[in-house]
């Protein structure tokens, strides 16, 4: 797994070594790990290292003060180095440990006819951001806001100190604007912004500097899963294993009106490595449909919490919204939502069942009650009529949305978007580094929700799923999975359909298990 600490981790963490952080210790190992990145960039970009130039955008904190630090051993390896302080005074041991290096100093001046100024980022190989670091927060200040911009459009290499300028450290949240950086080389440990959206769409690549401080800083406020975890929730079949034990998806989804967000939902949980899939046919033709195209599937009208031997169910994708009132719309779905809520497996919610929460007192309690697990995964619209229903301010970030949702419905939350977060109502945040833009596309939702489901029903058969931490991880190695499969399919080529993303199902999962 990849951990990442809010900045009081990381303070308290730096305290508990405070001889090596009073000595300079600390502040020495991570200019040396930020100069090897960037020399590493300057050998990769241009081939070598002496006669570069590296211009160095520093405000008045330590984080200058490692930027300042790290110009000083470049300037030593034949860097042509220059310093713009932004700030009224700078890291002082770091402005002389420059200079010493034959490197430049020069303060900022926001004049746009200062040309001078302007043409040391614009003719810089690579910029070191070193304006604000985790002790910031806020706006930037006007000076250093006209910085970023300087910095943003000057085309060089940009390398963040530790997190990127306007980026905020424990949210990923950016007031107004950030620095767009190529690669963040961050100390001690990933800070929690670094991997949230939106700043983890400013931070580039991640380096992290061991500086020494690993052993005190205590549990992460986020987790990222790697291969390895996800492996252990799609495990090869034993040869003891029968369609039981591995587990059993129940499948409520499509209507009339979208027949094919069934197709997709019931697609994606048979590639989830489970023994049955089971449709909810509830009077339509939609499972004639589902039966034509997967006639391995089982479909009936049968109350779901009866003997269907279900472990997990998929609610919710297709189900008709408001748009077809006449057709029934919303209500027509409730009594599914309903059924499905009343059983004692793990349920999966997405669209029109989300939709029908966010309108239903009673559903919302019927949540809140339930001894089994409830994750419901919501875009940014569903989540804010979610919010919106269980009264919370409408100007939370996408880290703090996830968390209030999941306390506040008594259910781990998949807010799905950029870095898709995974919250459980203790407080556990998981977030996902593989999705990208490919899976912006119609009925990838449904995709993930049925193999979500396929996932936990897995997970639940063996005996896993104890709490809403485990089915938080359960559900975050799905929507990896979901994620790979975006990947490979894009790899295919452009466009990429949600049918693109299901159909690499399998192959994500094998991939995974090699």
């Amino acid at each position: 797994m990849i951990a990442a600490f809010d900045v009081a981790a990381v303070l308290a963490a730096e305290q508990a070594h405070q001889h090596d952080l009073e000595s300079g210790v600390l502040m020495d190992r991570a200019a040396t790990g930020l100069a090897r990145a960037v020399i590493g960039l300057l050998q990769e970009s241009r081939g070598r290292v002496r006669g570069a130039h590296v211009a160095i955008a520093v405000g008045g904190g330590n984080n200058g003060g490692d930027a300042l630090f790290a110009g000083a051993k470049l300037a030593q390896r034949g860097v042509s180095v220059t310093a713009v302080c932004v700030a009224a005074s700078a890291h002082g041991a770091g402005v002389a440990a420059l200079l010493r290096a034959n490197g430049r100093v020069v303060q900022w001046h926001e004049a746009e006819s200062d040309l001078s100024q302007q043409n040391i980022f614009l003719d810089a190989d690579v910029i070191i951001d070193g304006i604000v670091g985790i002790g910031g927060s806020g706006v930037l200040r006007p000076a250093a806001a006209a910085m970023v911009e300087l910095i943003n459009a000057s085309g060089a290499l940009v390398v963040a100190v530790d997190l990127p300028s306007g980026v905020a450290a424990d949210t990923g949240e950016i007031a107004e604007i950030a620095v767009a950086a190529d690669l963040t080389v961050t100390f001690g440990c990933l800070k929690t912004g670094l991997l949230v959206s939106p700043g983890s769409d400013f931070a580039g690549g991640l380096h992290v500097v061991d500086i020494g401080i690993a052993d005190t800083l205590g549990e992460p406020t986020l987790i990222a899963l790697e291969a390895l975890d996800v492996v252990a929730y799609v495990p090869e079949p034993g040869v003891d294993d029968y369609k039981y034990r591995r587990g059993v998806v129940g499948v409520a989804a499509g209507s009339r009106q979208y027949p094919g967000a069934a197709l997709l939902t019931v697609g994606a949980a048979r590639m989830g490595d489970v023994g049955m899939v089971r449709y909810l046919d509830r009077g339509d033709d939609v499972a004639q449909q589902v039966l034509a195209i997967f006639p391995d599937v089982v479909a009936s009208g049968d109350d779901p919490g009866g003997s269907t031997r279900v472990t997990a169910w998929a609610c919710g994708p297709g189900f008709a919204g408001p748009e077809f009132a006449a057709a029934g719309g919303p209500a027509q779905n409730e009594p599914a939502i309903d059924a499905v809520l009343r059983t004692s497996v793990p349920v999966v919610l997405d669209a029109g069942a989300l939709m029908s929460v966010a309108g239903s007192t009673t559903l919302r309690t019927q949540i809140a009650q339930r001894s089994a697990i409830t994750v419901i995964t919501p875009h940014a619209g569903e989540a804010a009529a979610l919010a919106a229903a269980i009264g919370l301010t409408t100007d939370l970030g996408r880290l703090a949305l996830a968390q209030s949702l999941a306390k506040g419905l008594n259910v781990v939350v998949v807010l799905k978007g950029p870095a898709s977060l995974i919250a459980a109502p203790s407080g556990l945040v998981l977030v996902d580094t593989m999705g990208g833009a490919e899976l912006s596309t119609a009925g990838s939702g449904d995709v993930l929700t049925g193999l979500a489901a396929a996932v936990l029903a897995g997970a639940n058969a063996r005996g896993d799923i104890d709490d809403h931490d485990d089915a938080a991880v359960a559900v975050a190695a799905a929507v990896w999975l979901h994620g790979q499969a975006g990947q490979l399919a894009a790899a295919d080529g452009w466009p990429v359909t949600a049918l693109d993303v299901r159909d690499h199902l399998g192959t994500a999962v094998a991939l995974v298990r090699r």
